[in-house]
């Protein structure tokens, strides 16, 4: 039995992060970019303590759950024909994740799964590359997350290699950066664990240097639109926005001048970003000198879209099979 055509799937993606939350609701059509319908994000804070704790506090379940009722009613208005909702680093490592997933299922009626730092590599580098031209080959991706880290280095044809470690812009805060700004003593920790861990990430990558170094999610979006000094976020200035490592360092030297109450307002800084900003400019800015990389190519797009286009791929596939 032959297997019917493809189809436009309209889908609905939630990525619950350590520090953001985000949703996509989009048209998927066979083989061709997504047609965003509604997105939002809200920086909630999950992750908040959970590296000292290992819990999810009960006032960040809520915060959470709150939203994911909200994001329930905007998909359901929507029709959509299947959801899939993950969630990463600080439910990956909280002790009472059981807990947390139970109240979603039972508060807001979402199934969550819990992926691992490879399985959200493989969902980002998904995301990524929908937004790359094809011709654009060889790639390193990075992904900053509140909890996680993580490094893909893609070659067409070759199986990506990928590493995640355990840094992010939430953990970065809550295990160093104690003092507001950071003191130099604890700048100067805080690079050199970044160092470490990166250079750790990559030791087994073998020719990295050669390839397009592509980075994704908010600190480096925010940091894009900081240094386009954006009035409010545009993703079409973002996406393939290329932000050079002197103008991250610039932009470090401005958020570790001032608290993060004196960070309120920075022209094209996202609202509740202001205290991860500056851990987020000290690692992308690390990072990039421990790599040897003077830009990095932006990316508006990464985890949330790959999990739509990963659904997308799970429900052809099952489709296809059904049809053998």
């Amino acid at each position: 039995m032959t297997a019917p055509p493809q189809r436009t799937l309209r889908l609905a993606g939630i990525d619950i992060g350590t520090l953001t939350c985000r949703l996509l609701i989009a048209d998927v059509p066979h083989g061709a970019p997504l047609r965003e319908l509604r997105s939002d994000r809200r920086i909630l804070r999950l992750g908040e303590g959970v590296d000292q704790t290992k819990r999810l506090s009960l006032a960040a379940m809520d915060r959470v759950i709150h939203c994911l009722q909200e994001w329930r009613t905007v998909i359901n208005s929507c029709h959509v024909e299947a959801t899939s909702v993950v969630a990463t680093s600080a439910v990956r490592d909280a002790a009472n994740r059981d807990e947390f997933l139970k109240r979603v299922q039972r508060e807001a009626g979402f199934e969550v799964q819990i992926i691992t730092g490879d399985e959200e590599a493989r969902r980002t580098l998904l995301g990524i590359r929908s937004g790359l031209p094809p011709s654009m080959a060889d790639i390193l991706a990075l992904d900053i997350g509140g909890g996680s880290i993580e490094f893909i280095l893609d070659r067409p044809g070759q199986k990506p290699v990928i590493q995640s470690i355990d840094i992010g812009v939430v953990r970065l805060c809550e295990r160093v950066l104690h003092h507001d700004p950071p003191t130099a003593e604890e700048l100067q920790q805080a690079r050199e664990w970044v160092t470490q861990e990166t250079k750790a990430a990559v030791a087994n990558m073998g020719d990295y240097r050669q390839v397009t170094f592509v980075g994704t999610a908010g600190t480096i979006t925010s940091l894009a639109a900081m240094a386009q000094k954006l009035p409010t976020y545009d993703p079409a200035r973002i996406h393939n926005y290329r932000l050079r490592l002197e103008t991250i360092r610039e932009l470090e030297q401005i958020l570790l001048s001032r608290t993060k109450t004196e960070r309120v307002g920075l022209p094209g800084l996202e609202k509740n970003r202001e205290e991860v900003i500056a851990a987020g400019a000290i690692i992308i800015r690390t990072i990039m000198e421990t790599l040897d990389q003077k830009e990095c190519l932006v990316s508006d797009l990464g985890l949330r879209e790959g999990v739509l286009i990963d659904l997308a791929m799970q429900i052809e596939d099952r489709r296809a099979r059904k049809h053998e």
